[in-house]
């Protein structure tokens, strides 16, 4: 049972890494050819949802860095 966990953990973490680069990539994309994919636009929009939930919003933002840095 251990292994099926360690098996899944492992592509779970493969897959977040690889959407990390495909992130960066699309910002890389974005600014060299006036953001053809949408991404920054999509990154400034999840950041306006956020900041237009005032507290709360910073809350949720704290919460998912902290989990995400564990």
């Amino acid at each position: 049972m251990n292994k099926a966990f360690e098996t899944v953990t492992a592509f779970i973490g493969d897959v977040t890494s690889l959407l990390k680069g495909l992130v960066v990539l699309g910002i890389v994309v974005g600014i060299l050819f006036d953001d053809y994919f949408g991404v920054i636009a999509g990154i400034g929009d999840l950041m306006s949802k956020f900041g237009d939930a005032g507290f709360a919003g910073l809350l949720a933002l704290m919460l998912i860095v902290f989990w995400y840095k564990k």
